[in-house]
């Protein structure tokens, strides 16, 4: 009997035991959108990532700022310091790099020549989600980015590739309140010691 009673009322057996069973595909309720504290020299409109913790957040004023889960690739870790949303896409196309073709060949049963190269059509199968802010220094693309992902439980952890990640309606929101020109600060961090998928 794995649970029950046995003669005289007694319960035995496993009790309070369960099954695993598939991994949540669902965002970790602890990185969900919040109007947090968080007092800043910023003003009202920049964007603060934080790649360690795991959060973007966009300054409001009062003290305040809208915090945003991120799942954090290779490349969110790899670069830091101040830069400007230059362009702004919605349902972007995808390039990946060559390398990343290498060390996952089926990717390309997925792409079709575009007009900037192998890559994928925009669109909810994409990896890089309904929107995308790209960074730039000055006149130079930093190859930053901030952008959605069509794998939310990625949110809060380190990935395997990728810049900065949010979920699609995060991605979504931060796009509608945050116009090309806007200001963003990435913070250093120390090179992760472990990457989840």
């Amino acid at each position: 009997m794995i649970a029950g009673f046995a003669a005289g009322g007694v319960l035995v057996g496993l009790i309070g035991c369960k099954t695993t069973g598939e991994p949540s595909r669902e965002a970790d309720p602890a990185f969900a959108r919040e109007v947090v504290t968080y007092p800043s020299r910023e003003p009202p409109g920049t964007i603060i990532i934080d790649p360690g913790s795991h959060f973007l957040y966009l300054v409001q004023g009062g003290g305040q700022a809208i915090r945003y889960g991120v799942g954090v690739g290779g490349e969110g870790f790899g670069w830091s310091g101040l830069a400007t949303v230059h362009a702004k896409q919605e349902w972007p196309d995808w390039y990946p790099p060559a390398e990343m073709l290498q060390r996952k060949p089926e990717l390309r049963e997925h792409m079709a020549q575009l007009q900037s190269g192998l890559g994928m059509v925009g669109g909810p199968e994409n990896p890089i989600g309904a929107r995308a802010l790209y960074l730039w220094q000055g006149n130079k693309d930093t190859l930053y980015r901030i952008h959605g992902t069509n794998e939310p439980w990625t949110i809060g952890h380190n990935v395997s590739s990728g810049c900065i990640r949010l979920t699609n309606d995060d991605v979504v929101d931060l796009y509608n309140l945050t116009p090309v020109g806007t200001n963003v600060v990435v913070l250093a961090t120390a090179t992760p010691a472990a990457v989840t998928q």
